[in-house]
C-alpha cells in the first residue's frame, strides 16, 4: 500500500462499525467519520419508520462518503469510515480510483446481531431492519482487500488484527481467522 491506510468498517446493523471504527483510528492516530452522521434525514425518517432504504436511497449519501475518502486519498492521510458497505457496487463507489482503501468487515449471525440491536439505545435503526440488511449484504470477495473478523471477538482484538493486516500491506493468510460468528 502507498501511503496512510484508508480503512472502511463494514457490515450489517448493530455489528460494531463505530466501535470498532473509534477505536482503529485511534490507533491509527486519525480521523474517524460516522457514516450514520451523514445520512439525509429523508433516510433516517425512512429507516425509523422501519422502511429498509433502496439502492436510490443511498446514493447520494454514498457519493458523501466517498468524497471523505477522495479527499483523504488526495492529501495523503490516514482515514476510518463506518459504512454498512454492504453490497460490491458500494464499496467500489466508496474505493473510487483509491488503492490505499481497505475494507474490514464485521461477520456476525442474525441472532447476535438482534440481541445486540435490541440492547442499543438512542438510535434510528430498528430491529426490523435486521432481515433486510442481510439480504443486501454481499460478502466482500477475496480481490477486495478486505479483512472479515467476527463480532463475536473483543472489540481491541479486532482491531489489533486490522493494524496487523494494514502494516503488512493489506495481505493476511488468516484473513478469515476469528471465524464466523
Amino acid at each position: 500500500m502507498i501511503g496512510p491506510p484508508i480503512v472502511v468498517v463494514m457490515g450489517v446493523c448493530g455489528c460494531g462499525k463505530s466501535s470498532v471504527g473509534r477505536g482503529l483510528a485511534q490507533a491509527l492516530g486519525c480521523a474517524f467519520i460516522e457514516g450514520d452522521a451523514h445520512h439525509p434525514e429523508a433516510n433516517i425518517a425512512k429507516m425509523s419508520a422501519g422502511v429498509p432504504l433502496t439502492d436510490a436511497d443511498r446514493e447520494g449519501w454514498l457519493a458523501v462518503l466517498a468524497g471523505f475518502i477522495a479527499d483523504a486519498d488526495r492529501r495523503s492521510e490516514a482515514l476510518v469510515v463506518a459504512c454498512s458497505a454492504l453490497k460490491r457496487r458500494y464499496r467500489d463507489q466508496l474505493r473510487g480510483d483509491s488503492a490505499r482503501v481497505r475494507f474490514l468487515h464485521l461477520d456476525g449471525t442474525k441472532a447476535v446481531i438482534a440481541d445486540r440491536m435490541a440492547a442499543r439505545t438512542a438510535h434510528f435503526m430498528p430491529t426490523a431492519l435486521i432481515d433486510s440488511q442481510f439480504a443486501d449484504l454481499e460478502a466482500p470477495g477475496p480481490e477486495e482487500n478486505a479483512l472479515t473478523r467476527s463480532i463475536l471477538l473483543p472489540v481491541d482484538q479486532i482491531v489489533a488484527d486490522a493494524c496487523g493486516y494494514l502494516t503488512n500491506n493489506g495481505k493476511a493468510a488468516t484473513a478469515t481467522a476469528g471465524g464466523n460468528a
